[in-house]
């Protein structure tokens, strides 16, 4: 499953990753070799307000711009694409306080499927779907965090040129699973993102149709870059690569509460 990506490649995915942050914030704070997106509307999201490290900074000034810039938040983060920058990054900011994970970035290597007969649905359709899926994954987050956890999935659509939210009904009517696509046509990339089932519906291939959808998607718009995140302790990844997928790099997240 593990298969180096060629250098260009993998840039474009970093430039995606950087330019969607950079378009979804609400307002960024700009630093040499990165910048801070926050949004007060989602203040309990850490996809919404973060350090993304995108170029070569000082790893010892990063601790302090991170408390500059996000003081007035309960929580402390860093993403850094770049493995070698995060390596140069992780004593100053374990100094600091901040524990490391590693989430892999997934490039798409196999055959285009054929549709798998998901659709584009609105936003609102997927909120309840979503909220009941972060009750079950993570029972301890307060009401306040469910809120900027769900109601954030609003502003995604500021991120690319193109979004799609798409869902795989059961015959019930009940939206089974669920994902976001980001398309950019003029890069020739594209990201499947958030890709989830309801638990009542787990095993019945819907997670599939809703991927298989958005690649077939990504490719007709014209992306030859296709990817997504996942991470490395859980088993999503194994089943991505039985899908095609292959990791092409790691992105580093730094985080303190």
């Amino acid at each position: 499953m593990t298969s180096p990506a060629p250098a260009s490649e993998l840039a474009r995915i970093h430039g995606f990753l950087s330019a969607f942050t950079r378009r979804q914030a609400a307002r960024t704070v700009d630093f040499p070799g990165g910048f801070a997106a926050l949004d007060d509307a989602y203040a309990r999201s850490r996809g919404n307000n973060h350090v993304l490290v995108d170029g070569s900074p000082d790893p010892e000034a990063l601790p302090g711009f991170a408390d500059e810039t996000m003081g007035h938040l309960s929580h402390r983060a860093v993403f850094v694409l770049d493995e070698k920058v995060a390596t140069a990054c992780l004593e100053p900011l374990s100094r600091a306080g901040f524990s490391s994970s590693a989430t892999y970035l997934m490039r798409h290597t196999g055959s285009v499927p054929a549709d798998g007969g998901a659709r584009p649905v609105a936003v609102e359709a997927l909120l309840g779907p979503t909220a009941a899926s972060w009750r079950r994954l993570a029972p301890h987050v307060t009401e306040g965090q469910l809120h900027d956890l769900v109601e954030r999935r609003r502003v995604r659509t500021r991120g690319a040129d193109v979004v799609r939210f798409l869902a795989s009904y059961a015959d019930d009517g009940e939206v089974a699973a669920w994902a976001d696509l980001y398309l950019d046509p003029a890069s020739g990339v594209a990201q499947v993102e958030d890709l989830v089932t309801a638990q009542a519906h787990l095993g019945q291939g819907h997670a599939g149709a809703v991927l298989d959808t958005a690649l077939r998607m990504a490719a007709d718009a014209g992306c030859t870059t296709r990817f997504l995140t996942a991470r490395p302790d859980d088993w999503p990844h194994r089943w991505y690569g039985r899908k095609g997928f292959e990791v092409a790099g790691t992105l580093t997240r730094f985080e303190r509460v």
